[in-house]
Protein backbone atom coordinates (compact mmCIF):
# COMPACT_ATOMS: atom_id res chain seq x y z
CA UNK A 1 0.00 0.00 0.00
CA UNK A 2 1.35 3.42 -0.87
CA UNK A 3 1.62 6.10 1.76
CA UNK A 4 -0.91 8.88 1.17
CA UNK A 5 -0.54 12.44 2.42
CA UNK A 6 -2.46 13.55 5.52
CA UNK A 7 -5.09 15.40 3.54
CA UNK A 8 -5.61 12.48 1.16
CA UNK A 9 -5.46 12.06 -2.58
CA UNK A 10 -8.14 14.68 -3.28
CA UNK A 11 -11.89 15.08 -3.15
CA UNK A 12 -14.10 12.11 -3.86
CA UNK A 13 -17.02 12.16 -6.25
CA UNK A 14 -20.44 12.10 -4.55
CA UNK A 15 -20.97 8.48 -5.63
CA UNK A 16 -17.66 7.30 -4.18
CA UNK A 17 -18.23 9.37 -1.02
CA UNK A 18 -21.56 7.63 -0.39
CA UNK A 19 -20.02 4.23 -1.18
CA UNK A 20 -17.09 4.85 1.16
CA UNK A 21 -19.44 6.03 3.92
CA UNK A 22 -21.74 3.02 3.49
CA UNK A 23 -18.82 0.60 3.60
CA UNK A 24 -17.19 2.44 6.53
CA UNK A 25 -13.94 3.03 4.68
CA UNK A 26 -11.17 4.95 6.37
CA UNK A 27 -10.69 8.29 4.56
CA UNK A 28 -6.90 7.86 4.60
CA UNK A 29 -6.35 4.24 3.57
CA UNK A 30 -9.83 3.04 2.44
CA UNK A 31 -9.79 0.05 4.80
CA UNK A 32 -13.31 -0.75 6.10
CA UNK A 33 -12.46 0.19 9.70
CA UNK A 34 -14.46 3.37 10.37
CA UNK A 35 -17.28 1.79 12.40
CA UNK A 36 -17.13 -0.66 15.28
CA UNK A 37 -20.92 -0.95 15.48
CA UNK A 38 -23.86 -0.08 13.28
CA UNK A 39 -23.32 3.67 13.73
CA UNK A 40 -20.60 3.94 16.37
CA UNK A 41 -17.18 5.05 15.19
CA UNK A 42 -14.11 3.03 16.05
CA UNK A 43 -11.48 4.86 18.11
CA UNK A 44 -8.94 4.67 15.29
CA UNK A 45 -8.31 2.91 12.00
CA UNK A 46 -7.00 -0.59 12.59
CA UNK A 47 -5.00 -0.38 9.36
CA UNK A 48 -3.34 3.05 9.21
CA UNK A 49 -3.99 4.33 12.76
CA UNK A 50 -6.02 7.45 11.82
CA UNK A 51 -7.60 8.76 15.04
CA UNK A 52 -11.36 9.09 14.39
CA UNK A 53 -11.98 10.73 17.77
CA UNK A 54 -10.43 13.98 16.56
CA UNK A 55 -13.35 14.53 14.18
CA UNK A 56 -16.50 16.22 15.43
CA UNK A 57 -19.42 14.74 13.53
CA UNK A 58 -21.84 15.44 16.39
CA UNK A 59 -25.53 14.58 16.65
CA UNK A 60 -26.78 16.92 13.93
CA UNK A 61 -27.28 14.13 11.40
CA UNK A 62 -29.37 12.12 13.89
CA UNK A 63 -32.03 14.76 14.47
CA UNK A 64 -32.21 15.87 10.86
CA UNK A 65 -32.31 12.34 9.48
CA UNK A 66 -34.90 11.15 11.98
CA UNK A 67 -37.24 13.98 10.97
CA UNK A 68 -36.81 13.21 7.27
CA UNK A 69 -37.29 9.46 7.69
CA UNK A 70 -40.30 10.04 9.96
CA UNK A 71 -41.97 12.27 7.37
CA UNK A 72 -41.32 9.81 4.53
CA UNK A 73 -42.57 6.86 6.59
CA UNK A 74 -45.72 8.73 7.65
CA UNK A 75 -46.54 9.63 4.05
CA UNK A 76 -45.92 6.05 2.90
CA UNK A 77 -48.04 4.64 5.74
CA UNK A 78 -50.93 6.95 4.84
CA UNK A 79 -50.71 6.06 1.15
CA UNK A 80 -50.61 2.32 1.89
CA UNK A 81 -53.50 2.64 4.34
CA UNK A 82 -55.64 4.56 1.85
CA UNK A 83 -54.88 2.22 -1.06
CA UNK A 84 -54.89 -1.19 0.63
CA UNK A 85 -56.73 -0.71 3.97
CA UNK A 86 -54.59 -3.29 5.81
CA UNK A 87 -55.22 -4.19 9.46
CA UNK A 88 -53.23 -2.34 12.13
CA UNK A 89 -50.84 -5.24 12.77
CA UNK A 90 -49.68 -5.07 9.15
CA UNK A 91 -48.69 -1.44 9.69
CA UNK A 92 -46.77 -2.40 12.83
CA UNK A 93 -44.77 -5.22 11.24
CA UNK A 94 -44.15 -3.17 8.11
CA UNK A 95 -43.32 0.34 9.30
CA UNK A 96 -41.54 -0.19 12.62
CA UNK A 97 -38.67 -2.34 11.26
CA UNK A 98 -38.46 -0.33 8.05
CA UNK A 99 -38.20 2.94 9.99
CA UNK A 100 -35.52 1.55 12.30
CA UNK A 101 -33.52 0.19 9.37
CA UNK A 102 -33.73 3.46 7.44
CA UNK A 103 -32.67 5.55 10.45
CA UNK A 104 -29.72 3.29 11.32
CA UNK A 105 -28.50 2.92 7.72
CA UNK A 106 -29.07 6.63 7.06
CA UNK A 107 -27.08 7.55 10.18
CA UNK A 108 -24.24 5.33 9.06
CA UNK A 109 -24.20 7.05 5.67
CA UNK A 110 -24.51 10.57 7.07
CA UNK A 111 -21.96 10.19 9.86
CA UNK A 112 -19.48 8.38 7.63
CA UNK A 113 -19.81 10.96 4.87
CA UNK A 114 -19.37 13.85 7.32
CA UNK A 115 -16.23 12.30 8.80
CA UNK A 116 -14.78 11.73 5.33
CA UNK A 117 -15.56 15.30 4.27
CA UNK A 118 -14.04 16.69 7.49
CA UNK A 119 -10.89 14.67 6.83
CA UNK A 120 -10.67 15.75 3.19
CA UNK A 121 -11.12 19.43 4.02
CA UNK A 122 -8.79 19.34 7.02
CA UNK A 123 -11.54 20.48 9.40
CA UNK A 124 -10.64 20.51 13.07
CA UNK A 125 -12.54 21.25 16.26
CA UNK A 126 -12.29 24.88 17.35
CA UNK A 127 -9.63 25.61 19.98
CA UNK A 128 -10.16 28.11 22.76
CA UNK A 129 -7.58 30.87 23.00
CA UNK A 130 -7.19 30.39 26.72
CA UNK A 131 -7.59 34.10 27.45
CA UNK A 132 -11.08 33.85 28.94
CA UNK A 133 -12.79 34.56 25.64
CA UNK A 134 -13.37 38.23 26.47
CA UNK A 135 -12.41 41.31 24.52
Amino acid sequence: MTDTPEDGPGPRSPASLIKAAALGECPRCAAPTMFRGAVQFADKCGHCGLDYSRFNVGDGPAGFLTLIVGAVMAILAIVVDQMLHPPFWVHVILWVPLTIAMVVYGLRLAKGALLIVEYRRGAREAQSRGDGGGE
